[in-house]
């Protein structure tokens, strides 16, 4: 039997999450495998709620309680770095704590993964829950990635990895800063199902367009040497077409150009292998709940 850890990394977030465990019991019901959830605690400030929690299908729930806040991104990598090391699976499912990766697609995954082994697997959005701004914001977020670095990057962490896979992101300097864009680089040619961005079950979303911002330069800068070919080959094109007629607006592309690579080598700085590797020295205790 098939042994899935669901990771969910949780700041602040306690309500949302534990309504989302218990729409992960109902929708695992059927299948014919091992699940289990650990939770990683990004140093929350607010207490977790006193719940016994009566789970039926879920096997073991861990909270992994880190000292320092460190963001979702590296949470995320460190929940990668300690289940390879520590734990074992065959399978692990990343998923947000808000709802917002809806776990009525859980089964979609667990199935494509049994059809397509040892695969990886993402959720790949088709349609989107926020209001029209930020979707459009979004779109242009995609768009540039494609742009400048070759991938149509369309899924987040929601995703379906097999133990090699794991062990890969585990190991990757990229994964501290960017899981979609590490995943991206290392798995060209994944398997994808269609995916729907739910609402978060409670409070408003915590994605704001600097957040957005900061998550497209840090998918972008996994592929920091593509984007810099790039970027050279389109001056070298842009200024071949209007060097006969430079002005302060035709100067403009270029400048913007020259921001996105100096933001893009800012950013890729988050890369930190040996953050990573260290990442489990700052675990303040593991509770295990059931």
């Amino acid at each position: 039997m098939k042994k899935f850890i669901i990771l969910i990394p949780v700041y602040n977030d306690w309500k949302s999450v534990f309504k989302l465990l218990e729409n992960i019991d109902f929708q695992i019901n059927k299948w014919e495998a091992e699940i289990s959830v650990i939770m990683v605690n990004d140093a929350s400030t607010e207490e977790r709620m006193a719940t016994q929690p009566n789970f039926k299908n879920l096997k073991t729930i861990k909270i992994i309680n880190m000292k320092k806040n460190r963001g979702h991104a590296r949470c995320n990598a460190a929940g990668l770095k300690y289940i390879n090391e520590k734990e074992n699976f065959d399978y692990v499912i990343p998923m947000d704590a808000d709802g917002e990766d809806r776990p009525e697609e859980l089964t979609l995954l667990f199935n494509k993964a049994q059809e397509c082994q040892d695969k990886v697997i993402t959720a790949d959005r088709i349609k989107r829950s926020e209001g029209f701004l930020f979707k459009s914001c979004y779109l242009i977020h995609k768009y540039l990635t494609f742009i400048f670095t070759g991938h149509s990057i369309k899924f987040g962490n929601y995703t379906c990895l097999p133990k090699i896979a794991v062990a890969e992101m585990a190991n990757r300097a990229s994964t501290w800063s960017s899981f979609s864009g590490s995943l991206s680089m290392l798995y060209k040619n994944h398997i994808s199902i269609p995916s729907i961005r739910g609402s978060r079950y409670f409070g408003p979303s915590k994605m704001s367009f600097f957040n957005l911002i900061k998550h497209s330069l840090s998918i972008v800068a996994v592929f920091k040497k593509t984007v810099f070919l790039r970027s050279i080959l389109f001056l070298l094109v842009y200024f071949s077409l209007i060097y006969q007629s430079l002005s302060v607006l035709t100067f403009v592309p270029i400048l913007l150009v020259f921001v996105l690579i100096l933001l893009v080598f800012l950013i890729s700085r988050r890369e930190n292998l040996n953050q990573l590797n260290n990442s489990l020295d700052n675990i303040l205790k593991i509770d295990q709940i059931k």
